[in-house]
């Protein structure tokens, strides 16, 4: 389905970005395998991964090119646009998918912190869809698929910079859906829900968390690399500004903000006629604050 297109992949150095490249490579796309290789906290330099995954994907007959930039940085996403088309000759697929985590409760969470997460995840996405949006615009097609959560879009704890970055990524990618529709390029949010390092740094404190945990466990990166494929594809010309959410064989699309209950006063309301009244309207369509393990209660099937 992807015979002669083009992508970039960021973060797929391991994980779910080395499942959706090698995918992507599967079905006839050249890849360009983004990896800065770093702890999941960003802080430690490892093993170039990305070569790796090149080597894994040249081996089965696919083309690829590493690139180890930093999606933080707009320069190094400018570089790997650049090295797609000197590569490939074009692009027409960005995977937005790089990520670091630093985990804690609010009230412990430092500036550098949110600072970190949100550079690697908001201002990459920005970074590298921005870097490619010219030339998505002079071909007059191209397809981003970005990495939202479910932490965000449905809520968790001990996470406000991670979710704060992902939800903005949400709006992001509404926004771009609705700037770049009249160049035929489309814009799309996974949130995947599958085991990855990421996923590992979820704590296991009491049964109903140690339970959640294994069920994640049970939940192969790989289920999210057809939905990618799919969304990449010229099948999905029609399809962009949704967020999609993936657990194993499960396919959801997620809802949106939009008013679900109204409430009006002729006089106009007052703080007094606020709480007495109007509160009193709208409390029984309150969202709950659930987190997203327990939207998802079920076990994955």
């Amino acid at each position: 389905m992807l015979n002669g297109k083009v992508a970039i992949v960021t973060g797929a150095g391991a994980g779910i970005g080395r499942s959706i490249a090698m995918h992507l490579a599967s079905l006839g796309a050249s890849v360009v395998v983004n990896d800065l290789s770093v702890s999941l906290d960003g802080k430690a330099q490892s093993d170039n991964n990305a070569s790796a995954v090149v080597r894994e994907i040249e081996a089965a007959g696919g083309r690829a090119v590493a690139n180890t930039d930093s999606v933080a940085d707009y320069a190094g996403a400018e570089r790997m646009v650049a090295q797609a088309l000197d590569s490939f000759g074009h692009l027409d697929i960005v995977v937005n998918n790089a990520g670091i985590v630093r985990d804690k409760m609010f009230y412990k969470l430092t500036p550098d912190d949110f600072d970190a997460v949100v550079k690697v995840h908001l201002y990459g996405t920005f970074n590298v869809s921005r870097a490619a949006a010219d030339h998505f615009k002079e071909r007059g097609e191209g397809s981003y698929i970005h990495m939202t959560s479910n932490s965000a879009v449905i809520g968790n704890r001990g996470q406000s910079n991670y979710c704060a970055a992902k939800l903005g990524i949400v709006g992001l990618s509404k926004a771009i859906a609705l700037d770049m529709r009249q160049h035929n390029v489309r814009s799309n949010c996974i949130a995947p829900l599958a085991w990855s390092r990421m996923t590992e740094t979820i704590p296991a404190k009491n049964e109903q968390q140690a339970k959640h945990i294994e069920k994640i466990r049970r939940m192969s990166p790989d289920t999210i690399a057809p939905l990618v494929g799919f969304l990449g594809s010229d099948a999905a010309k029609e399809v962009s500004g949704q967020i999609f959410a993936i657990r194993l064989n499960e396919i959801f699309l997620m809802s949106q903000s939009r008013p679900i209950r109204s409430i009006h006063r002729s006089e106009g309301w007052d703080t007094e006629t606020i709480a007495s009244h109007g509160m009193a309207a709208l409390k029984p369509s309150f969202m709950p604050l659930d987190t997203s393990a327990e939207v998802f209660a079920w076990d994955p099937v």
